[in-house]
């Protein structure tokens, strides 16, 4: 039996963006974008990763539960975000596991997470890399707010 990533986050996906958190995907000529906001720069890293897995089309097996802990320094929050998601594409291509859960601390140039997730049953589309392109992390009245562009 599998479950969907997709389906649990769809409700973040389908809020108006006065909402708090949430992402959703921006048409783009070659590759894929996708806008993203949060209260928090964890929360955004997490709605960045749920976005990603979604326009993925990831599901995961109901199996075992995995987990993994990662620590990233990083330059500046761009920088780690695509580190971050660049580290879960590389958990997904040569361990095949995909993360539904998240625990991040950000401290000084350090984030230390703990993610949990499953092997991957399903896949539809295939995310080569995540990109520098235009990238930039806003911070808004409401918390902060990107887009990320996705080489497919």
């Amino acid at each position: 039996m599998t479950y969907t990533i997709d389906a649990e986050i769809r409700y973040t996906q389908d809020m108006d963006e006065s909402q708090i958190v949430g992402f959703r995907e921006i048409e783009h000529t070659a590759d894929w974008e996708l806008e993203v906001w949060a209260p928090t720069l964890p929360a955004l890293l997490e709605q960045a990763a749920r976005g990603m897995y979604a326009l993925a089309g990831i599901e995961l097996n109901e199996t075992t539960r995995e987990m993994r802990k990662i620590e990233l320094h990083f330059v500046d929050v761009e920088s780690l975000l695509v580190s971050f998601l660049s580290k879960l594409l590389y958990f997904g291509e040569t361990q095949e596991i995909g993360f539904d859960s998240f625990l991040l601390v950000m401290k000084d140039d350090k984030l230390k997470a703990v993610l949990y997730g499953a092997s991957i049953a399903k896949q539809t589309k295939e995310i080569k890399a995540v990109t520098y392109h235009n990238l930039k992390v806003v911070q808004t009245t409401d918390g902060f707010r990107t887009r990320i562009v996705f080489d497919v």
